[in-house]
């Protein structure tokens, strides 16, 4: 199933070049007052409106992905956790490029942990980027992105893809610089997530995944999740020993080789193997 949500947060199932509307299956969804609960309402119940889904998708109705704006398919994440330096070649080009290390010593994933990203920060693939400011370098970085469906703690690798809800498209956009990671990833529109979600059923095994980006057709990134240093089991054990997860939280795994700047009038066409492409404008 490919789960989106689209223009006036419209929830649709993607088929083909089309989008049906399935906005009816979340009457299904509790009611739910203040204090709200953690997680994504949608995503913490996805297993059982699964079958309304279904029966929306029969008579909803059918629109061109071309003709609606695609926005992030999880709503309302409590936390988006990323990965840092989770490719060894991309440890390699950090380290030989002043523009993105600014004298530090890059160092692998397993010495600085994860970080976390403002969920402010979260957009879908036709709301676009904002570049950074026009004296700073604002980079892309392409990644898989997985959504928990599940949430824990101190969760085991053997375990980890029971709490997984499905993978989508992310972009870790950065400004360089010398301020935390924290802080240059979280501008308004650094994190996006598109174009829809795969769930985990549909999309199978992340450990071998081909994945690209390019510019005016040009590759920037381009390489495989087999590539990675904490693969997706141990991403999701290493990050609930310190954090419970919760439904509808997002962990971005990390980018390869080949981070560049963007400029406004760039458009980002992103690839992965399993979900699709899109489309990201940067203005």
């Amino acid at each position: 199933m490919r789960i989106c949500r689209f223009d006036d947060n419209r929830l649709g199932l993607v088929e083909g070049d089309e989008v049906v509307d399935v906005s009816s299956a979340l009457d299904q969804l509790p009611a739910v007052r203040w204090p709200y609960p953690p997680g994504d309402l949608l995503i913490r119940h996805l297993e059982e409106l699964w079958p309304h889904l279904e029966a929306a998708a029969k008579t909803g109705e059918r629109l061109k992905i071309s003709d609606v704006t695609l926005r992030s398919p999880v709503a309302n994440p409590g936390k988006i956790l990323a990965a840092p330096v989770n490719y060894a070649k991309h440890i390699e080009e950090a380290r030989a490029d002043p523009g993105i290390n600014f004298g530090s010593d890059v160092k692998a994933i397993d010495h600085y942990g994860i970080f976390l990203k403002a969920t402010s920060a979260l957009v879908g693939a036709g709301e676009g980027v904002v570049a950074g400011s026009a004296d700073r370098r604002t980079d892309h970085e392409i990644e898989l992105a997985l959504v928990i469906g599940k949430g824990g703690r101190n969760i085991s690798e053997a375990e980890a893809f029971d709490h997984i809800a499905g993978y989508a498209i992310a972009l870790d956009m950065t400004i360089r610089g010398t301020e935390d990671r924290s802080y240059r990833k979280s501008l308004d529109t650094f994190a996006v997530l598109g174009p829809w979600m795969v769930t985990a059923d549909e999309f199978g095994d992340p450990a071998q995944v081909d994945f690209e980006l390019r510019i005016d057709g040009e590759i920037r990134q381009k390489s495989n999740t087999r590539h990675l240093i904490f693969d997706v089991p141990k991403l999701i054990a290493y990050s609930s020993q310190a954090f419970t997860l919760e439904p509808g939280d997002i962990i971005m795994t990390g980018t390869p080789e080949g981070v560049a700047p963007v400029k406004p009038g760039d458009v980002m066409d992103c690839s992965i193997d399993g979900i699709g492409t899109m489309q990201v404008g940067v203005r």
